[in-house]
């Protein structure tokens, strides 16, 4: 992943970007290095508020950076996250605070005790709104990570508008039905695609041979 995004970035592909569950920036975080050494203008989206202010720090003395406090939802179904509870995290190590999820059940399958997670509140906002609200009108690169509703969002995103960027997304927490009507659209709509690790990397077909970026 860390060549691929080197790759992108050192060509100048990415001007601009979305990271979609940015967490607090630092921890399992492959972007963070590339938005500070390259300045792209990033809109970083993180809903749990203290994951967000902690967000805000990490970027604090970095230009061009925009922050959303928000969930990214399909028709606002999602307003309730499921984290752990912080008093209680060490208990798990440092992975914990970045299983947050939609979906409790994701939670409980990591081994998480059901006493100690807890419920927040978070604001909504579609991936169409987002970008209707930053006024973007191009997009180089969207990244995401959001334990399990990535699949959701990445149908919204390319069934509502017509941006192009490479898409780079978390699919191992996807449900099957999800994660094959998603394959379907990407060959709809016309990009390749490869797994590395956990994560799928797509490219527009108009891209051109992305393999050269790799050579």
């Amino acid at each position: 992943m860390e060549k691929i995004l080197h790759s992108i970035f050192e060509k100048n592909k990415v001007k601009i970007l979305i990271q979609i569950g940015s967490n607090d920036g630092k921890r399992f975080d492959s972007l963070n290095k590339f938005i500070k050494e390259y300045s792209p203008t990033s809109i970083l989206v993180e809903p749990i508020k203290e994951d967000f202010i902690d967000l805000q720090n990490n970027y604090k003395d970095y230009q061009k950076i925009f922050f959303e406090n928000s969930a990214i939802s399909v028709n606002n179904e999602v307003n309730t996250l499921y984290k752990v509870d912080n008093t209680k995290s060490k208990l798990y190590g440092e992975h914990a605070r970045g299983i947050t999820s939609f979906n409790i059940n994701h939670l409980l399958k990591h081994g998480i005790s059901k006493s100690h997670i807890k419920k927040e509140k978070v604001n909504s906002i579609s991936v169409k709104e987002l970008l209707k609200k930053y006024s973007l009108d191009t997009l180089d690169l969207l990244m995401i990570d959001t334990e399990g509703y990535d699949g959701d969002i990445i149908i919204d995103f390319l069934t509502s508008c017509s941006l192009r960027p490479i898409i780079i997304f978390e699919y191992i927490h996807i449900n099957h039905k999800t994660f094959k009507k998603l394959i379907n659209l990407l060959n709809l709509k016309k990009f390749f695609y490869f797994k590395i690790d956990e994560n799928v990397i797509c490219f527009p077909e108009e891209f051109g041979d992305y393999k050269k970026l790799f050579s």
